[in-house]
């Protein structure tokens, strides 16, 4: 199965943090993908994402309103996007994914 690894931020961390992640988790499944997300929200990073994890993700997606560290993310493609896209246009995600619209990092 197909790995896609994400992150998900927003400044007061409660909301919208996880309502991304579990946006993009449910679409992510849908399109026949296993999605982990690093979540950074009110109580701290959490399910952080491995250099094994990115390794083997055929994509990134880092749904985000506040600065999120990339450098680790070089060389794969990376959707960069708000938690608000995420959650409302999580569809779009992955077929600009699919259809290779997503720059590499």
């Amino acid at each position: 199965m197909k790995t896609i690894v994400a992150v998900a931020s927003c400044p007061a961390g409660i909301a919208h943090t996880y309502l991304a992640a579990e946006s993009l988790e449910k679409v992510g499944k849908k399109h026949g993908y296993v999605v982990k997300v690093e979540t950074d929200g009110a109580g701290g990073v959490m399910n952080r994402l491995t250099k094994e994890d990115i390794t083997e993700a055929v994509a990134v997606i880092v749904a985000a309103d506040t600065t999120v560290p990339m450098e680790r993310f070089r060389g794969k493609p990376v959707l960069s996007i708000s938690t608000g896209d995420a959650i409302r246009s999580a569809e779009k995600c992955f077929q600009l994914i699919e259809e290779g619209k997503v720059e590499i990092y």
